[in-house]
């Protein structure tokens, strides 16, 4: 299963600035590295029990990387020119601006990589509001195929990465290690409501800017 490039720079490429990973795409003046995501704002709990994976992986020889920020991805990185910027956000908000908020749950551990199989992503797969989150995805494919840009991926799995590791080492996760992870996850305290993800915005961010696009309150 793939998982979408996250944290995409908009400066040259340079894989020692980024920990060894690299664009899927070079850069080029007026090019903006574009993608549409739920964000979530995890406290000091849901960091505990981040470092509680982390640390079983440790155990058993594997080190990833925690991420930086937490998000559902909801779209493809796109290439998206600077004079298009604003008349895209403009077609996300109407296309999106009906939609009501909703919680989805994060809470099934699974292994991930990048088309590219360059990167390795340990997720936690959503388990409630797949149908509001696949809304979602058909609105901005519709407004990513207005501008003739990638739409997401088919028959996706919706998921919020927790630690990545360069390489493609997804045959070192046996359900034997993913069944542990999974005990983690289940038995850290409070985790129902540190998995609970409420859907009041999605972000689509354009090189380093981030631009809020909301959902309409109930």
């Amino acid at each position: 299963m793939f998982a979408d490039e996250d944290e995409k720079p908009d400066d040259a490429e340079d894989g020692s600035q980024h920990g060894g990973r690299l664009r899927s795409f070079a850069h080029e003046r007026g090019n903006w590295a574009t993608y549409v995501y739920l964000p979530y704002s995890g406290d000091s709990d849901f960091d505990e029990l981040v470092d509680l994976v982390l640390r079983r992986l440790c155990d058993v020889g594997l080190r990833m990387s925690k991420q930086e920020d937490f998000h559902i991805s909801l779209s493809q990185t796109v290439v998206l020119r600077y004079h298009w910027i604003n008349l895209f956000l403009q077609t996300l908000r109407e296309r999106l601006g009906s939609y009501h908020r909703f919680n989805c749950f994060t809470n099934k551990v699974k292994v991930y990589t990048n088309q590219e199989r360059t990167r390795t992503f340990l997720g936690l797969e959503a388990t409630r509001g797949q149908q509001d989150l696949l809304g979602l995805v058909t609105e901005i494919d519709g407004a990513m195929q207005e501008f003739q840009l990638q739409t997401f991926f088919k028959d996706t799995s919706f998921h919020m990465s927790l630690a990545w590791c360069v390489g493609d080492l997804s045959d070192r996760f046996n359900q034997d290690l993913i069944n542990q992870l999974q005990d983690v996850v289940d038995e850290f305290e409070d985790s129902p409501r540190l998995l609970r993800i409420h859907a009041e915005q999605l972000v689509c961010k354009t090189g380093h800017k981030l631009h809020p696009v909301p959902l309409r309150d109930t």
